[in-house]
């Protein structure tokens, strides 16, 4: 049915725009970055539309593996050598800050409860190692870990949530305190002034489009930067407790958590894919639904699988996101290559700021 295990079919629904409104800014997008964008521009005192062409969180935001990973795409070891030890070591910060952050706002919805990633080969074990090298040499929590999973290292800064609950958490939340959110109400055309969408119109000062997965298709001066791939996930029914925090294997390319309930929400083999997985296309493909229960199946894991879905997302050859102006008035965030759910809220915020003129408070990525 491509319903991820986070929706309880709660959710009651935003109305569509119709009409013309009126706000200082519009966020285009209602997922983790668009709505930490929107409470940002709330507490700065400004006026907000957000819109979404389908439901709050209804894209990656809301059907990812529900990972909180401090640090950029790449590993930390490898963002030092790419980017500079300063850079790394700012964001990593800054993302383990974000990580403290998000738990206040939404702690229903958030179990701080580590990270492991384990290795697959002997390669990817000096790998591990190299990692926490790394992180330690900077002052980061990181410890070499062997256990049932196998060995790499631990990380037990990081955490899980249930990223459906809390961007529905925040859409309340962004409602109550004076926001005008839409769903169903996709962006037509963008400009600094003015977004069309089907049944009307937002008349702003700035846009901030906050999409991950096809971005370039929104924004075609993107195309070239930005690539959307899919990503795919199934879930299990519950089976006895086995893995008490989540897990990042084969380079994570794998990756699987248990929720409190004993279900097991387990994605990857995008790799497996090959080039068809370069695409726009969300529905989950019977090659790589295979092989997610070949990966079950070698974790000893027997339970029916009871949810299949997929997700949009979208990646940059470099693995830093995009956070930019990209037209006069427009600024774009996303291409979180795998892993925006903390450095997507992180640069929502940012991004508030930056629509105002002005750099949040210690800020790493946009300027």
């Amino acid at each position: 049915m491509n319903t991820p295990v986070w929706d309880d079919g709660s959710w009651s629904g935003l109305p569509s725009l119709e009409g013309d409104l009126e706000a200082e800014v519009c966020v285009v997008g209602l997922g983790g970055s668009g709505l930490a964008a929107v409470h940002e521009l709330l507490r700065l005192g400004r006026s907000v539309v957000g819109l979404d062409a389908g439901l709050v969180a209804g894209g990656a935001a809301g059907r990812n593996g529900g990972f909180l990973l401090a640090g950029l795409a790449k590993f930390y070891h490898q963002s030092v050598a790419e980017h500079g030890r300063d850079f790394a070591r700012r964001v990593y910060q800054a993302t383990l800050d974000q990580i403290a952050r998000m738990k206040g706002e939404t702690p229903e919805a958030i179990r701080q409860v580590g990270s492991l990633r384990i290795a697959a080969s002997e390669e990817e074990l000096q790998d591990c190692m190299a990692h926490l090298e790394a992180l330690r040499a900077d002052g980061f929590e990181a410890e070499p870990y062997e256990g049932p999973e196998g060995q790499g290292l631990l990380i037990p800064s990081d955490g899980v949530f249930n990223p459906l609950e809390r961007c529905r958490t925040l859409a309340r939340q962004a409602l109550q305190a004076g926001a005008r959110l839409f769903e169903n109400t996709p962006a037509l055309s963008i400009a600094g002034r003015m977004v069309q969408t089907p049944q009307g119109r937002v008349y702003c000062q700035k846009v901030l489009v906050a999409v991950d997965g096809r971005l370039e298709y929104l924004l075609p001066e993107l195309k070239g930067r930005v690539r959307t791939a899919r990503l795919q996930m199934l879930a299990t029914a519950p089976v006895a407790m086995r893995f008490t925090r989540p897990v990042y294997r084969r380079w994570g390319y794998d990756y699987w958590q248990q929720l409190p309930d004993g279900r097991i929400a387990l994605g990857g083999m995008r790799d497996a894919g090959g080039e068809a997985e370069w695409t726009i296309r969300a529905e989950p493909t019977e090659d790589i639904q295979r092989r997610l229960e070949a990966l079950l199946r070698q974790l000893d894991i027997e339970a029916p699988v009871t949810h299949r879905w997929a997700a949009s997302v979208g990646y940059t050859s470099s693995g830093l996101p995009v956070a930019e102006e990209v037209r006069p008035g427009v600024w774009a965030i996303g291409g979180y290559s795998g892993t925006g759910n903390v450095l997507g809220a992180l640069l929502g915020r940012e991004a508030a700021w930056a629509l105002q003129g002005s750099r949040m408070p210690g800020a790493v990525m946009v300027r």
